[in-house]
Parts: structure tokens; sequence; C-alpha cells
């Protein structure tokens, strides 16, 4: 045997799937195996082209791409590829290139389908990575459930029932009779736009009762004195899952279901019941029925057993943080219910603000809280301090025995510097943008990302408008904003292996949300201010970026991808944790990763660290000083 071939079999035999193969075959696979050299840069494979061999990396990396061009994988030395042609259809599905220059060991179709059909373990590990891969890395999740995949005009079984608004509340009631619905839209006539009538209102059985019956008003009352304006809707192509967001962050019961701008029916919470299968969705309905601070505090282990069962399910890491903040968002809502029911009428208007990861609408499971109020330019602390004290003490009090820790740095509303009049507001974000310190900074990262829970909502748009409008071309600013997001960086070495804690609780652990999720969270907000972006999701201002075309071609999915990889990794530590009876935290080690994890961790670290480094050269925060 030539020793290039036992070159092969030492390197094969050190990696999945093939050192489970036997000696023979082996050999015959080093045998048949062609070696070629590819140059940074250089095409491997085409799309559409004929599948003829498996490629397997010697040394270097290579980058596959999905069909639109966008990034699927990057592979280092022991990654394979081409597999997809060779067992679907005998053509190349993704196209691949090399990164850097690459050895890559090639093994024709006829050698690879006899080692795939005749090796159990191999085809077994080949399937098995090929699924994990599209899961995910993939944006497109062809394996989820129907809850995670299917959209809301799938559940609509009938056209909505309608009238107008000067029904009377009598025939409301007999229409939603005769035709055995619970709810009832109100159409109006649109004197701007006569061919696209207006979507006034809604009636429910429960406004019936409530509105109409409980006050003793007239049968006749027009409907439109007792329907619910200001109707939240849903589009027919919006993801089930995103129906039941928004029954969660409205509490609402019934969504009309919008197509062209016309309802074309209504999804009710019993229609989301057959899909939610009892689980989030009855969090928050427990949620709001508690009537004290105990029975919330009780749920914190059905709150948990959610998280499980969604990353269990494979729900994106999206979407897990979308339904964490819709719980959490509850849980701070109910605590005011209670507070201001305890504590009496509220002397001045305010809002509660929730900053951070769950303004972002993305919390996991292991959080703090961080918030704030702001009040009304009418506060009089004389007057008035004792109350709002009071009710933030209740509050933030109330989320630590709910399981959201209180702020090492003190961001809460129980910090009277963070409860103050919207004009101060104004200064600080003002002064914050314009005369950048340190401290300042730190604040910025978090109050940057702020959204109302509670109260008057709208001072939150108006203090976002302010942040977009003075933040955008403000060099210095966002050169020190840069210089911050550099801060913490990705745990590589030199030689582009983990680089783990020496000393402490978590020995030989990544702390994986301080040196991955908020780096690129901090990186991707810097993008964001630059450009005026209002969105507060990570993802959705990592689309505005990529609209507004200030990066690299393709390099805003790749943070799409690297984000959504190093989540996923986060949150299912986070539910082996909890599966095992262990409190969970944020620290992951990388040897008790899969191979599959450890591989596209790595690329994804690489892709923040890659990222980091065109933020300092375009925002160059060396002018910061």
């Amino acid at each position: 045997m030539q020793i290039e071939q036992l070159e092969v079999i030492d390197f094969l035999l050190a990696r999945s799937p093939f050192d489970a193969l036997p000696r023979e075959t082996l050999e015959h696979l080093a045998a048949a195996v062609d070696v070629c050299y590819y140059k940074s840069g250089e095409q491997i494979v085409e799309f559409g082209q004929a599948s003829e061999f498996w490629y397997v990396i010697r040394s270097g990396a290579v980058e596959v791409f999905r069909r639109d061009g966008t990034l699927y994988n990057r592979l280092t030395s022991g990654g394979y590829f081409g597999e997809f042609g060779l067992l679907r259809h005998g053509r190349v599905r993704f196209p691949a290139r090399a990164l850097e220059d690459s050895l890559i060991y090639l093994i024709p179709q006829s050698v690879f389908l006899d080692l795939f059909e005749n090796h159990e373990a191999f085809a077994d590990h080949v399937e098995l990575e090929d699924r994990t891969r599209l899961r995910q890395v993939m944006s497109r999740r062809e394996d989820a459930n129907e809850l995670l995949s299917a959209t809301v005009d799938t559940l609509v079984g009938r056209e909505a029932v309608t009238s107008n608004g000067s029904a009377s509340a009598r025939e409301a009631a007999q229409r939603m009779t005769q035709e055995g619905v619970s709810s009832l839209l109100i159409i109006d006539d649109n004197p701007d736009v006569p061919e696209l009538p207006l979507l006034s209102g809604i009636v429910t059985d429960r406004d019936l009762r409530t509105r109409l019956l409980a006050p003793g008003l007239d049968h006749d009352t027009p409907v439109a004195e007792i329907m619910t304006p200001h109707v939240v809707t849903i589009a027919h192509n919006q993801l089930i899952f995103e129906a039941m967001l928004a029954m969660l962050r409205h509490n609402v019961h019934h969504l009309p279901v919008m197509k062209h701008q016309r309802p074309i029916g209504i999804v009710a919470l019993s229609d989301i019941i057959r899909y939610e299968s009892r689980n989030s969705l009855f969090v928050v309905g427990n949620i709001f029925r508690a009537q004290t601070v105990d029975e919330l505090a009780a749920l914190v282990p059905d709150v948990r057993a959610c998280f499980t069962r969604m990353v269990n399910e494979d729900a994106s890491a999206r979407m897990v943080g979308n339904a964490m903040t819709a719980i959490g968002r509850s849980v701070k809502q109910r605590l005011l219910e209670l507070a201001e029911a305890e504590l009496g009428p509220t002397p001045v208007p305010y809002c509660f603000l929730a900053l951070g990861s769950m303004a972002r609408q993305e919390q996991l499971i292991i959080t703090d809280q961080d918030n704030a109020i702001i009040l009304d330019n009418r506060f009089d602390p004389a007057r008035h301090g004792d109350w709002f004290n009071a009710l933030s003490t209740f509050v933030c009090d109330g989320l630590a025995r709910c399981g959201y820790t209180y702020c090492t740095g003190g961001v809460m509303a129980s910090n009277e510097k963070w409860r103050q009049p919207l004009a101060a507001w104004e200064r600080y974000f003002t002064d914050w943008i314009e005369r950048p310190t340190p401290e300042s900074l730190l604040h910025a990262g978090i109050f940057f990302d702020l959204d109302g829970v509670w109260g008057r909502t709208e001072w939150v748009v108006h203090l976002r408008e302010l942040i977009a409008r003075k933040a955008k071309g403000n060099s210095r600013f966002l050169a020190c904003m840069a210089r911050n997001a550099l801060l913490r960086t990705p745990p590589l070495g030199f030689f582009k292996d983990f680089v783990v804690e020496s000393d402490g609780r978590h020995t030989h652990a990544i702390n994986i949300k301080r040196r991955g999720t908020g780096p690129l969270t901090d990186l991707i907000r810097v993008h964001a201010l630059a450009i005026g972006a209002q969105s507060l999701n990570s993802f959705e201002r990592v689309r505005e970026i990529i609209d507004a075309a200030i990066l690299p071609l393709g390099r805003g999915q790749d943070l799409y991808d690297a984000l959504e990889f190093i989540t996923t990794v986060r949150t299912r530590r986070q539910a082996d944790d909890l599966t095992a009876g262990d409190e969970p935290d944020n620290s992951i080690e990388p040897e008790k990763l899969s191979e599959f994890e450890r591989k596209n961790l790595r690329d994804a670290f690489l892709i923040l660290s890659n990222a980091q480094k065109y933020l300092k050269y375009r925002y160059q925060p060396g002018r910061a000083n």
C-alpha cells in the first residue's frame, strides 16, 4: 500500500463517520480517493451540475451556499459536503467554493453509495448530521411541526361574519347566534377608498356580557358603542405561532385574518389550542388569573416546562425568545395590576418599561430584570413619589420571586434614577448620544433597547424616534458604541480553538451569553443605530441592515445564522440542565458538545470575530477618544 493511502486512512480513522468502518473498507476507500487542491475563492461545485463525488476536507476551509446565494454552512478539516446531490436527484443542490487554500478528498459516487447502503452506522451519521444541519443552521425548517411552520390561513374554516356599526346590540347577538360564531367584525364604509371598507372593531360574546348586559344597557344600543375598537389583526400568511404570540402579547382570544387589507376570517383561541397542546397560552392564562404574588411565583415550574417543551420540539431561537418574552411581559403586567389594586388609582399617568432582552423579544429562561418607568411631566416627587416608589418595589420584588433576578447594576424601576418624567428621559437620551461618556455608554447598551409594557406606551414610540433621529449619522457616538461593542470577544484562540475559563466555578467552560450572543447583539445594535432602524429584535434589525446594504454581500445573513445557532446552543444547554434537574446557566463546556455543535459553533464565533473586525473598520472606534 502506498504511503499516500496510509495517510488517507490515518486521517479518516480519526474522524466520524469513518472511525466505525472496517479496516478493509477504509483501504478500499483510500485506494479510490482523488486529492484535489483548490485556491482560496475557487469554485468547487456549481448548482445543478452532475453530482460525481462526495467531498471531505483534508485541510483549509470551504463555504457551502444555498441556491439563492446565501451562506448555508462553513466547513473546516474533517467536514464533508455533496451528499445531498448524491442521495437526491443526482445534481448539486448546494454550490461550494474554497474559503481558504484547501486540500480535498474526492470520493467517487459509487464508493460513497456503497458505504451508505452497506454500513448502517455510517449512513445514520450522515443522515443525522444532514437533518440536524437543516434544522439548526438553515433558516427554512422543512421538518418543523405544524405549529412552527403552518400559516394562519390554514386555520380559517369559514368567511368572517360581519355587520356595520349602526346595527343594534340585539341584531348583533342574533346574527352571531344564527351563524354559530363567538365574534362579529364591525365593517363600515370607507369615504376615502369606497371599494375597501374599514374594519372598525370587533364584538365578542364577552363584550355582550360585560359591556351590555352587566351595565344594564338597552338591547337597541348601537353595536359601535360596545365593540372593541383598534382591532389586533394577523396577516393570512403569518405563522400560527405568530398568531399565538399576538394573543399572548395583547391578551385577546380572537384575531381577524387579513388579506389585501380585507378580513377573510377569524382565528380564535380554540383554533390555536389544537396546535399549542395546552402549554404557553395556558401559562399566560394562569398568570392573568393569579390573585397574589404567591400564585404567580407558583407558576415558575410551568414556565420552565414550557421553555423545555419548545426547545425539544425544535422551535427556532427566535420563537423561543418571543414566547419567553410574552410570558415575562405578562408577569410584569399582572404584577402592575395587582400593585395598582393594592395602592389605589395612579396619581399621574406613567409607562412601565421593559429593557434589554425583554424589549428585544430575546428573553430566555435565565434572565435578570431590567426595567424603568416614564412618568408624566406633571409628576411631583413630594406628592407622587411615595406611590411610585411603592409600585416599583412591589413589581421588582414580585419579579424576583417569579424567577427574574434583581439587576446587579441597579437598572430597575425601584431605583429612583430610572423613574423619571418624560422630559428627563428625553434629556438622558440626548446627552448619551451627543455627549457620550464611559458611564453613559454602559447605560446605552441597555436603555437603547426599550419597549412599553404598561400604561402610556406611546411615549416609548416617541423616545425610539428621538434615538433613531439623533444617533443616525452621529459618527462620534457610533464610534463610542463600536468601541464598547468590541470589549467582549468570541472565545477563539490563535489556532481557532476554543478558549475556556481557567478558574472560577465554571472551569473549562464558556459563558456563551457573555462571549457569544452578547457581543453579537451589541454589534448588531451599532449597525441598527447607524441606519436609523427602529426595530428592537436583533433578527429584525439584521434584516433592516441587509436591506440598507451597509455590509459586504452575504455578511448580514452570516450574522443572522450565527445569532440563531449560538442562541440555539444556549437554549439547548439550558433545557438539558432543566431536564436533568440542574439549575440552568449560560455556561457550556465545549468537550460535552457534539462534533456537529463544536464545528458549527466555531464557525459562528468566526463570523462574530470577522464582524467585529468590520465594525472596527467601519466606525473607527479610535475616534471616540
